[in-house]
């Protein structure tokens, strides 16, 4: 069975960093992503990375995020520098194993989600 848990949320002042964690189980994917969700708002597209190493970002969080993975480790990473009141969301690592997509419909695992708060 596939499994994706998230780990390393939190409080963070403005300007801070996480990293954010996932750790698949099951299988491996051509593609990860990353996602996030605050209240009263559609889930939306972060950042991601293909088996290659190739990565994609939403033009909010670019030069301030940074998405890797450890293939061997089966993991992927999401690095968050600069934080700003407006990243807080719950973020959701998923997978899914034909292309590099931007788009929710098209992922299939998904992990339970982390809380990312930003305090002014």
């Amino acid at each position: 069975q596939v499994q994706l848990v998230e780990s390393g949320g939190g409080l963070v002042q403005a300007g801070g960093s996480l990293r954010l964690s996932c750790a698949v189980s099951g299988r491996t994917f051509y593609a990860m992503g990353w996602f996030r969700q605050a209240p009263g708002l559609e889930r939306e597209f972060v950042a991601g990375i293909s088996r290659t190493r190739t990565t994609y970002y939403a033009d909010s969080v670019k030069g301030r995020f940074t998405i890797s993975r450890s293939n061997a480790q089966n993991t992927v990473y999401l690095q968050m520098n600069s934080l700003k009141p407006e990243d807080t969301a719950v973020y959701y690592c998923a997978a899914e194993s034909r292309a590099l997509t931007t788009a929710v419909s098209e992922y299939d695992y998904w992990g339970q989600g982390t809380q990312v708060t930003v305090s002014s």
